[in-house]
């Protein structure tokens, strides 16, 4: 259950020239043909997520893999909605309840970022598969810092335009802002771990883990990306249909920076920013009335 409503705001061939090679080969060409044969299934699985090099027929899934798409597309949901059930049904919510929620949640992330982490390492899914590979970390730092400032500007305006709506969807964020959100500077520390944890854990799980399973499975990227950014607005469905559908289309823009810059970092730095300004700005404009607006 992420703690803030952030989602309001997306056969290998032959070229004739092997070919005429291998017309003059003198030895056994059932041996010339197992190299080769070899030569090209060891090609088509480096299949990470920008590479031309992948084989085109479907790969089978491991059935802890299945288990990992079961947790993130089912449990994870239930979980969440089952979890504000609870917190709605409260008459208030006070600081302890709110850092037992940050801490509850920060744990089950990094358990889960940590097994599934094991499972996909142990069936072979390298650091570059799962958008951990090394790259310039001054590149990575601006990509992440520019786009975390653009989509953070973006939440904030966001905010202060739900916080003058009325309606049930209006309502429901603030409640949400209620149970969840920060409102003393005691909660908003530990807050922030919680955002960071979600920007590192969440991304890993959606944007690493799931989108290279599904890409060494076969799938065009196009649809890894439409699949995981519906798994990530599925994790929010305690958010009610519209936070789902904002949260997915958030997903979608999430796994196209994936893509465009080949690593997770940015796309982790862009989470944890946008749930930072849901900290800041949530309370400061969800958790007043319509009237009061400015």
């Amino acid at each position: 259950m992420a703690a803030q409503p952030a989602a309001l705001t997306i056969a290998v061939s032959f070229t004739g020239s092997v070919k005429s090679h291998l017309a003059v080969l003198r030895h056994d060409y059932n041996d010339a043909a197992a190299f080769l044969l070899g030569t090209a299934s060891k090609l088509g699985r480096r299949d990470n997520l920008r590479g031309v090099a992948r084989k085109c027929s479907y790969r089978p899934m491991p059935w802890d893999f299945w288990l990992i798409f079961l947790l993130l597309g089912v449990v994870i949901p239930w979980r969440g909605r089952a979890r504000l059930e609870r917190l709605l049904a409260r008459p208030a919510i006070g600081t302890l309840d709110k850092l037992i929620l940050y801490g509850s949640t920060i744990a089950f992330q990094w358990v889960a970022l940590g097994v599934v982490a094991w499972r996909a390492l142990a069936h072979g899914l390298t650091a570059a598969q799962l958008g951990l590979a090394h790259h310039s970390a001054a590149g990575m730092v601006v990509a992440g810092l520019l786009g975390a400032a653009l989509l953070g500007t973006f939440q904030w305006f966001n905010l202060r335009r739900i916080g003058r709506m009325t309606g049930p969807t209006a309502e429901l964020m603030r409640k949400l802002a209620e149970r969840i959100l920060p409102r003393k500077p005691v909660e908003l520390l530990p807050y922030c771990g919680l955002a960071v944890t979600a920007g590192v854990c969440e991304e890993f799980l959606y944007r690493g883990f799931a989108m290279a399973v599904l890409e060494r499975a076969g799938l065009p990227t196009a649809l890894v990306v439409i699949l995981t950014a519906v798994f990530f607005g599925l994790a929010h469905a305690y958010q009610g249909r519209s936070g789902v559908t904002a949260t997915a289309l958030m997903g979608i823009l999430f796994g196209i920076g994936r893509l465009v810059f080949d690593s997770l970092a940015p796309i982790m730095v862009w989470h944890a920013g946008l749930d930072i300004v849901a900290g800041i700005a949530g309370p400061k404009f969800l958790l007043q009335r319509p009237s009061e607006g400015r």
